[in-house]
């Protein structure tokens, strides 16, 4: 096998890279109430160094890169950084994802910059609902993110929506229903962080689809959309845009992972839900060569684990949502 690939024989060939963990919203299932105590700038990567990163990345193997946060729009300088990212031999797909309040303003530049594709966090299309979730987040800056998005050409605009059981797990046919005016959304299971965690919130994707096909027809086999995640993608009768699912903890997809996931403080994690953390920040300021950062680099797809074991009651729970980018 050519490329960069673990030991269970699975292709790597996507990096998601967290540019922040400073976030404008306070989600949730995202970050704890008390907040969470922030990296230090200088313990931030500086662009610079994930640029080299990814260079190195891309040699072995890497063509897709995912940004996020935090909120990854809070970072200055995030249109130059994606315009140098987007140059790197090898990069053919660089996407991002956000919670949509600074993407009005931000879309044309990023567009403009190399960026290809959003995902817009979205949980309620009610505005006291949607404040309720995000603590304080205004529904309407996101619409209008939305919008912009799609008329500067970032295609396809997908909505992220995590559905929580007694909290907004009614507005699943609301959400439905925009995909008749175009909207591709995604129900995304609630994952738990902690042990403890959202286990009362959590609704499976089988339970989603009962709800949606009982109240709104059969759901009708979809295309696939342009991207590189897991989600399973249907349609309505006559609808224009799609409805994905993502399944997580009930059915998870853990046999087909092509991805690692790089921190804001320069942790190279080969799972989301794992406690491995392997430092590339430390190596990169100590005068690390590149033949050696690509040997660290293959020894983190290597150490991946063959899955998460959520539906055991398994969690790593060194890590809240907003400090891994999701």
């Amino acid at each position: 096998m050519t490329g960069l690939s673990d030991s269970f024989q699975r292709p790597i060939n996507y990096l998601r890279i967290s540019v922040t963990d400073r976030c404008n919203m306070r989600c949730v299932y995202c970050t704890p109430a008390e907040g969470i105590e922030l990296f230090h700038r200088d313990e931030i990567l500086t662009f610079e160094e994930v640029l080299r990163i990814v260079e190195a990345a891309s040699s072995l193997g890497i063509s897709k890169v995912r940004l996020s946060g935090g909120e990854p729009l809070v970072r200055s300088g995030l249109a130059d950084f994606i315009a140098k990212l987007s140059r790197i031999q090898g990069i053919d797909d660089v996407s991002l994802t956000t919670n949509g309040l600074l993407l009005k303003e931000n879309a044309a530049k990023l567009k403009e910059a190399g960026l290809r594709r959003v995902n817009v966090s979205l949980d309620s299309l009610r505005k006291d609902r949607f404040r309720a979730i995000t603590r304080g987040g205004d529904l309407s800056k996101v619409l209008d993110g939305l919008e912009e998005a799609g008329r500067t050409g970032l295609h396809p605009v997908k909505i992220n929506t995590v559905v929580m059981r007694g909290v907004n797990d009614d507005e699943i046919v609301d959400f439905c229903l925009r995909s008749k005016d175009g909207w591709n959304v995604r129900f995304i299971e609630l994952m738990p962080m902690t042990r403890d965690e959202g286990k009362d919130k959590l609704i499976t994707i089988a339970e989603i689809q009962k709800i949606i096909e009982k109240r709104m027809g059969k759901l009708q086999p979809g295309p696939k959309i342009v991207g590189n995640g897991p989600a399973k993608y249907f349609r309505l009768e006559n609808a224009s845009g799609t409805i994905g699912f993502i399944s997580p903890v009930s059915e998870h997809f853990c046999f087909g992972c092509n991805r690692l996931r790089l921190t804001a403080h320069g942790k190279l994690c080969p799972c989301l839900l794992g406690e491995e953390e392997i430092d590339l920040k430390n190596p990169l300021r100590n005068g690390i060569t590149d033949e050696a950062l690509k040997e660290i680099i293959k020894e983190a797809a290597r150490s991946k684990p063959e899955r998460h074991h959520l539906d055991c009651g398994i969690v790593a729970g060194v890590r809240c949502m907003s400090q891994i980018g999701g």
